[in-house]
């Protein structure tokens, strides 16, 4: 397929997301037409969607205040970290909630099904790889190390489960969600290591993971962009290294063989462009799947291997085809 050095790249993302300014960057040095733009923001103020359908195609215009988009002239979607679609403010609490479904099903729906688009990744492939069993499951299938794991939502079998594990256990959320303490601070839920006496009838109220902890020496990210494989080996005194990244440091690793086959047959079976796999690693040097983030942030690793990633995206949004 010959490359139309006219049709754009549209990125979706909010307007704080400096990651997706590392890519935009090298796409406006190679000349490349770029919209960006936030549908869950601008689409309730300063830009405005349509399609039209029939005879078996579809047209349609995207307006920003900079920018006039034609929906079929778009060569790849780069599905960043958009606002969650909400309703505008002044509405009763039904027209609110009736607002807001209908622009993630109409505005979202449209921009999921761009004619002859290419994307990175698309927004249900995004979302049906971030369950956690289905990671797991996928995760055995293609080969990875996985750790014991149990979801629950009964205290005995949780506790049985901690109570048999060599290593002994850790607790995981199923969901990075929102969360206050009573006195409504905001609280975020880490990786943590459970005893199974401290197991109480609260595991009722929702499913919880547990795992059996990994004796891990250290940690590894590995981003994959397409058959492109970017490794680096974590340090931290944290459990869960992402809690005090300062704290943290990072440098390349290479990636063993088996383990990037492992990343290809996953990223094929959830039919994803980009992942971010984290993995521990013991002293024999196993490497234990943890979880792929199939939208997950990169641009906090080393300046080399963030400038490689940012290229390696650059070169699948201008590209806009498939392996």
């Amino acid at each position: 397929m010959a490359l139309d050095r006219h049709r754009a790249v549209l990125v979706l993302t909010n307007t704080h997301d400096v990651t997706a300014d590392l890519v935009l960057r090298i796409l406006s040095e190679r000349r490349v037409p770029v919209v960006r733009v936030d549908p869950g923001a601008d689409l309730l103020g300063s830009a405005s969607l349509t399609a039209r359908y029939g005879k078996g195609d579809q047209r349609g215009t995207l307006r920003t205040p900079s920018r006039e988009l034609d929906l079929t002239r778009v060569r790849s979607v780069w599905v960043r970290r958009p606002s969650p679609y909400e309703a505008p403010p002044g509405l009763t609490e039904h027209a609110a909630k009736f607002a807001g479904t209908q622009a993630f099903w109409g505005a979202g729906g449209i921009l999921a099904s761009l004619p002859d688009a290419y994307y990175v990744n698309h927004p249900w492939r995004i979302r049906n790889a971030e369950y956690k069993p289905a990671q797991l499951t996928v995760a055995g299938r293609s080969g990875f190390q996985v750790p014991d794991t149990v979801i629950t939502t009964d205290p005995d079998e949780a506790r049985r489960f901690c109570a048999g594990r060599p290593h002994g256990s850790i607790y995981k959320p199923l969901w990075d969600s929102r969360y206050r303490a009573p006195d409504g601070t905001a609280r975020t839920v880490w990786v943590r290591e459970v005893d199974p006496a401290e197991i109480t009838e609260a595991v009722s109220v929702c499913p919880h993971m547990f795992q059996g902890t990994v004796p891990k020496s250290f940690d590894v990210r590995v981003t994959a962009v397409g058959d492109q494989l970017f490794g680096v080996r974590i340090t931290s005194p944290d459990l869960d290294w992402r809690e005090r990244q300062d704290l943290m440091t990072c440098r390349p690793i290479e990636v063993p063989g088996s383990v990037a086959r492992s990343v290809a047959a996953y990223l094929a079976e959830f039919r994803l462009v980009y992942g971010a796999f984290d993995f521990a690693v013991t002293a024999a040097g196993d490497w234990y799947f943890l979880e792929c983030n199939p939208n997950g942030q990169w641009a906090w690793q080393g300046c080399d291997t963030t400038s490689a990633i940012a290229r390696a995206i650059a070169d699948r949004l201008e590209e806009g085809i498939g392996p």
